[in-house]
């Protein structure tokens, strides 16, 4: 399969305010977020000419620049207009968009307290996160070879690029392997979420799903929550154990990317994707394009 580079593509990235062609978005190698992973950033989906939940991801972008210790030049409502903006000028309505905010390279050390921080924004076309005939019928996770931190010892409540370093180094080891992604469990042994979006189970018809005082609350998270109590069902946030997910029926993870996905399979634990999965799976995918209304 031929793979386009990201750095070769046709089109315009915002970038600090204004709009450069594609190929001309560029870095010194000397920036300080390559060097101390000091940048944060956002994913988002355009549907139908709409950012799902644009101003809850900007502030989202905002509030993890905070925790990092920098300050984003620009208001929420002005990066909401510049996503919108970036998406119209590449003719895109339906696509991925990527926000990223990061320190330059006015410092390079580890401090940086006079380092100019940089925006930029990039929208593409992103379709399936996985394979739509294999999503159907539940893809296969492994499990992850590191652990979530402990809040104690990394900035766990913010989008930062430097907590996916784990996360990659899982997916890469789960794709040799033939799974699709690798589920996590946090640094005490708890469930915590796959590399890049967060998990719920089914039992005995209620929804159980990990408590996120470790990694993100996901925005996506937070709609299916909803969804699902829209259908009446009972929702559980909780500490849930490796060895209780025999008990589960029904497994399925939730994201920007990875949408509504079901699972069948995590390590040794098998699932079947049932009437819960699949039902919150339409229901997102009406709710993003406008056809059913978020209460």
């Amino acid at each position: 399969m031929s793979i386009v580079p990201f750095d070769d593509r046709d089109g315009w990235i915002w970038l600090d305010g204004q709009f450069v062609p594609w190929r001309e978005a560029k870095v010194h190698v000397l920036t300080h977020a390559m060097h101390y992973a000091s940048s944060v950033f956002e994913g988002e989906r355009m549907y139908g000419g709409e950012i799902y939940e644009l101003t809850a991801h900007t502030e989202r972008l905002f509030n993890s620049a905070e925790i990092l210790d920098f300050k984003i030049p620009y208001t929420v409502s002005e990066i909401d207009e510049a996503c919108k903006e970036t998406c119209r000028r590449n003719g895109l309505t339906d696509c991925y968009v990527r926000p990223i905010a990061w320190r330059g390279s006015e410092m390079i050390g580890v401090s940086a307290q006079n380092t100019k921080i940089h925006v930029a924004i990039a929208t593409w076309d992103w379709p399936s996160y996985f394979d739509p005939e294999q999503k159907k019928k539940g893809i296969r996770l492994a499990w992850a070879k590191y652990r979530r931190p402990s809040p104690e010892t990394a900035p766990t409540a913010a989008k930062a690029a430097g907590l996916y370093m784990i996360c990659t180094i899982s997916k890469h080891l789960a794709e040799k392997d033939g799974y699709a992604d690798a589920l996590m469990l946090d640094w005490r042994g708890y469930v915590a979420e796959a590399t890049g979006a967060n998990v719920f189970f089914v039992r005995d018809g209620v929804l159980h799903t990990p408590t996120p005082d470790c990694f993100l609350d996901g925005i996506t998270r937070r709609s299916v929550i909803r969804l699902a109590k829209q259908r009446g069902l009972e929702v559980i946030e909780r500490h849930i154990m490796r060895d209780e997910m025999s008990t589960f029926s029904e497994c399925f993870i939730v994201g920007t990317a990875a949408e509504v996905t079901p699972v069948a399979e995590v390590g040794e634990f098998r699932f079947t994707p049932g009437t819960i999965s699949l039902s919150l799976m339409d229901d997102y995918a009406r709710l993003v394009r406008r056809e059913l209304v978020d209460a």
